[in-house]
């Protein structure tokens, strides 16, 4: 999520190296055609963090590993989760948020097929992950977590991501009812220094604790939101920098009567954006959304369902505050029906904003809630993995034209042939599809799905399990999985010079 030009000149700087012969394919200063059109070549470096599961005794944790078939990629490499190494007794949530252990926490075999491992009870450390050559082009891990009681209860899901300097995260709270941690992860050999700024219903909530917070090498921080502010906040947006280094960021969301989940960042600020994959069973939805330039938004809210673009009555506009957080309850929104919430701007110029949707199932004691950030379209590939035979939805929202998608199903992790489907995802609908299963599957999967033709295509995958009659939830949005890079073809071999 860079956004500064100096993030983009690193970020590109980066994509070269990673390839490993961008530099060297560069044309000759001389030459009268700069280069040729570019090609996408597979990454070869890949960087994932995942934030610690759980500090409860409760918590059964449970980590999957998958990387797409893809062509181009080298025979070797490999890929491997371990966890974070440094200790810092002195971190800001008063406790060590690191340990070593004798060996990784996932292993992948080979791509195409999914790993697993898993890790029980409070003391399972965050992990920095490395995949390298065929591991390498979208990689992806998730780390599913259940806590049988107690705050927080419930599934608790979140995709490992890739280190950045900067992150969005509507919808967290300090409200008496919630226990909101922001993870911190760092996976590089020297120190991050990262900035947590909060923004409520009325602009930033001031604090300095949250200034210059300085995350080991190898280690994660957890910082718990309400130690940063003495005001609780029903609805706040949390917006993490970076001054030095880079880092992985979540945020974890416990609530004593409607369980817990972990909240994603939201996609880059931008004028129009799209939620994927509101659970037809909602029976809550709440809209939370921060304008953080100098500008008021005003947005169309609007709910893609499966006959196609609708308004929600008493719900048609919203109006964002510069620098405030707004949320609005948007209540059973989707009526039995799948949706994704799709915010436009009313007119004139798009105003930059971020947002995400916390969504409740169940009732009264029965309740549990998840999130769904703001995501990027699937563009070429996208990849979940941890899919079981039963308990798995895949949502599809076509917001713009009609698109056709291919999803395919991975081999079991124990076992299974892989399938693939098709689907056109008529223009302005969401389909809850019925994606395919691996024939003869025994353990998790992976679902990639695939861009075909049409407009752009947002996903999610949700995942549930009923323990003790409260409907167990986790969302996970699928954007690009970035598995390539364009590199420019030259015009001249540089390889034969590196020879003589």
């Amino acid at each position: 999520m860079n956004r500064t030009t100096l993030s983009l000149i690193a970020g590109a700087t980066a994509l070269a190296a990673v390839t490993g012969f961008a530099s060297l394919n560069a044309p000759a200063a001389s030459s009268d055609s700069t280069a040729r059109a570019a090609v996408q070549q597979p990454v070869e470096r890949s960087r994932l963090l995942c934030p610690q599961p759980s500090t409860s005794d409760l918590a059964e944790t449970a980590y999957t590993s998958f990387t797409p078939v893809t062509r181009g990629t080298s025979e070797g490499g490999k890929a491997e989760l371990q966890p974070a190494t440094e200790e810092s007794p002195d971190s800001p949530s008063g406790k060590k948020t690191g340990k070593k252990a004798s060996k990784p926490a996932v292993v992948p075999k080979a791509p195409g097929t999914p790993a697993t491992g898993d890790s029980s009870g409070a003391e399972g450390p965050a992990l920095v992950g490395t995949a390298e050559g065929r591991f390498a082009p979208g990689w992806t891990v998730q780390e599913t977590t259940e806590v049988a009681a107690g705050t927080g209860r419930g599934l608790l899901g979140t995709d490992c991501t890739a280190p950045d300097t900067e992150f969005w995260f509507p919808g967290a709270s300090t409200a008496d009812s919630r226990t909101d941690y922001v993870h911190l992860t760092n996976p590089d050999d020297s120190a991050a220094v990262v900035d947590v700024e909060l923004y409520g219903k009325d602009g930033t909530l001031k604090s300095t604790v949250g200034d210059g917070i300085t995350v080991p090498p190898h280690a994660a921080e957890p910082i718990l939101l309400n130690t940063l502010t003495s005001a609780p906040q029903t609805d706040l947006t949390v917006h993490v920098t970076v001054r030095s280094g880079r880092v992985g960021a979540a945020v974890q969301a416990l609530d004593d009567r409607t369980g817990g989940d972990w909240l994603g960042a939201s996609t880059d600020p931008a004028g129009s954006l799209v939620m994927p994959g509101i659970p037809k069973d909602a029976t809550s939805v709440r809209l939370v959304a921060f304008a953080p330039g100098d500008q008021d938004a005003d947005l169309k809210v609007r709910l893609a369902s499966p006959s196609g673009l609708i308004t929600p009555a008493g719900n048609e506009t919203l109006h964002i505050k510069s620098g405030m957080t707004t949320a609005v309850d948007l209540g059973d929104v989707t009526r039995g029906e799948a949706g994704s919430l799709v915010l436009t701007p009313t007119g004139g110029t798009p105003v930059p904003v971020v947002a995400a949707l916390r969504v409740v199932r169940g009732k009264g004691d029965q309740q549990e809630s998840a999130f769904i950030p703001a995501t990027a379209p699937v563009a070429a590939r996208a990849t979940v993995a941890d899919n079981s035979a039963k308990g798995t939805t895949l949502a599809l929202s076509a917001p713009g034209r009609t698109a056709q998608v291919k999803v395919t199903a991975s081999a079991g992790s124990q076992g299974g042939t892989p399938a693939t489907k098709t689907y056109t995802i008529k223009g302005g609908t969401t389909q809850d599809v019925d994606a395919p299963a691996p024939s003869g599957l025994r353990g998790t999967y992976a679902l990639t799905v695939e861009s075909v033709s049409g407009g752009p295509v947002y996903a999610s995958r949700t995942l549930a399990s009923t323990q003790e009659g409260v409907p167990g939830f986790t969302i996970q949005t699928l954007p690009d999985d970035h598995g390539t890079v364009a590199v420019p073809e030259a015009d001249q071999d540089l390889s034969v010079l590196l020879k003589s």
